[in-house]
């Protein structure tokens, strides 16, 4: 009977050892505050191991297309939407996840400038000691979008001159907070979330008010059925609550 007992549990073991899964997922910087609980939370009710590597958008493009692999990929929604008609991804495992709004960093207590209209903005930006915002060339989404709407301001070469450059939001949103840079261009969700700091407002129109991102399994994944999982668990009612709390945003149905 023990002699039994002992072979079906080895049984049950080799089983449950056999589904669990090593998922290795590329994400935005952006998203690193409500991700890495997420991730943690998921690995301890599923089983599987979960590996998170953050980088800007562009970069973690590049390193996919250089053959990189990745099973879980969470980027902004229109790189995740270009992955999917070029055949990168799994068909019907995308999922949107949550978005975030941009607006601009300042210190905690200081004077918050008037940025309600685009001339206003355009205003505070010449008028600040310095600003920091995504550098282009890190490969980050917003940074190459931003420095474009600059140069359409006609303020590109006048704001580089005194810009604070960073990888990523969180780089950003500290080199306000330690007075390197006055104000801070970059995502409100890590803004609010950044002791020290005060959001002076929203971006204005037209500028892009609003950046989403969703999740995606691409074609090479070695651990599909896992990453599909996971994909389903970041965009589920459950992870509403640790998405509001990183400060994103999430459709009201969940």
């Amino acid at each position: 009977m023990l002699r039994f007992v002992a072979i079906a549990l080895a049984g049950v073991m080799s089983i449950t050892i056999g589904h669990a899964a090593e998922v290795k997922v590329l994400a935005a910087l952006a998203v690193q505050d409500a991700l890495k609980p997420l991730a943690g939370r998921f690995s301890t009710e599923r089983g599987h191991a979960v590996q998170v590597g953050f980088s800007t958008v562009g970069a973690i493009r590049k390193r996919l297309a250089d053959g990189e692999t990745a099973d879980v990929v969470v980027l902004t929604a229109e790189a995740i939407e270009e992955m999917d008609r070029a055949g990168e991804l799994v068909g019907g495992a995308s999922a949107p996840v949550a978005a975030t709004r941009t607006g601009l960093a300042i210190r905690a207590g200081a004077a918050a400038p008037d940025i309600s209209t685009l001339e206003k903005f355009r205003s505070a930006l010449l008028a600040a000691r310095s600003v920091a915002y995504t550098a282009p060339l890190t490969g980050g989404a917003f940074g190459t979008y931003f420095a474009k709407e600059l140069e359409r301001l006609g303020i590109l070469e006048a704001v580089n001159a005194k810009a604070v450059l960073r990888r990523g939001s969180h780089e950003i949103v500290k080199a306000v907070a330690s007075g390197e840079a006055e104000l801070g261009v970059t995502f409100i969700s890590t803004i609010a979330s950044t002791p020290g700091l005060a959001v002076a407002g929203a971006l204005p129109p037209p500028l892009l008010a609003v950046e989403r991102f969703s999740a995606g399994v691409p074609r090479g994944s070695t651990a599909r059925d896992a990453a599909i999982e996971l994909v389903r668990a970041l965009s589920g009612a459950a992870a509403a609550g640790q998405w509001r709390a990183a400060g994103f945003e999430v459709p009201a149905s969940r």
